[in-house]
């Protein structure tokens, strides 16, 4: 049985830099690597010493998941590690955005990822990983990011309750919540000077670090950087309106 991993939003950011660790942390057969733009895709071959097979699929595209389920029905693997990576947000005010893109901020954080979870898991075993990529704002309401960190908070809850249901099955389920990563994302997200406060920076290899090692101690959430994991205490015991009220005042917004 061919043993792969399977990494969506490998063409850039966190989906990349996962692949690469893969790469170096791992064994397998191949690395399936799914993602729009296939040169990027194709290109992660000369880096890699596993055999990368490029899956140039727009994940906002339903038709692509039957393409998925056809594939792994052919091939039959064994997927010891699975990394939702694919997502992005749009910042700024929720009317003042395009519907169809937070549509689709929906489509690829939550709908495909739900989809790439629940078609993958017929094809792992004990001791294999899912790995969610969640956010900071994953803990919180965001104004002005709205639609992406209630996103964010439904990739967290569901990865709690999946690795709760897998547990008796021996697949272990991490959600890993970064801070402000300086990485292509930020290119999409970043429309207008809606946001403009930005408290730390941290890049993908550093939280792709702590991701890997936190998933061989089997943790259920990976945190980078302790000013992040003490503001995400912090708000769990504050009241919503006042931290809704800070983020607001700290990007000067009424």
């Amino acid at each position: 049985m061919k043993r792969i991993a399977v990494v969506t939003g490998a063409s850039s950011g966190m989906g990349m830099e996962f692949v690469r660790a893969i790469d170096r942390a791992y064994a397998l057969d191949e690395i399936w690597v799914i993602a729009r733009r296939k040169e990027r895709l194709e290109a992660l071959q000369s880096e890699c010493k596993t055999p990368i097979r490029p899956l140039a699929w727009d994940l906002t595209d339903a038709a692509r998941f039957a393409d998925y389920r056809e594939l792994l029905g052919k091939e039959q693997p064994r997927i010891c590690l699975l990394v939702n990576a694919a997502g992005y947000g749009l910042f700024g005010s929720f009317a003042g955005t395009d519907c169809a893109g937070q549509l689709g901020i929906i489509d690829l954080n939550d709908r495909a990822l739900t989809a790439i979870c629940h078609l993958s898991l017929p094809y792992m075993q004990a001791g294999d990983a899912i790995v969610n990529l969640g956010s900071n704002s994953s803990w919180q309401p965001v104004p002005y990011m709205a639609v992406y960190a209630a996103s964010k908070a439904y990739v967290l809850s569901f990865s709690r309750a999946l690795g709760r249901e897998l547990r008796t099955r021996g697949i272990h389920v991490m959600c890993v919540c970064p801070g402000w990563i300086k990485t292509e994302f930020m290119d999409r997200a970043v429309r207008d000077d809606t946001i403009t406060y930005y408290d730390r920076w941290y890049t993908a290899e550093q939280v792709i670090e702590q991701a890997m090692a936190d998933l061989k101690r089997k943790k259920t959430v990976s945190i980078l950087g302790a000013p992040v994991r003490r503001q995400v205490r912090l708000v769990k015991h504050l009241p919503v309106d006042f931290v809704m009220d800070t983020w607001c005042r700290q990007q000067k917004k009424d």
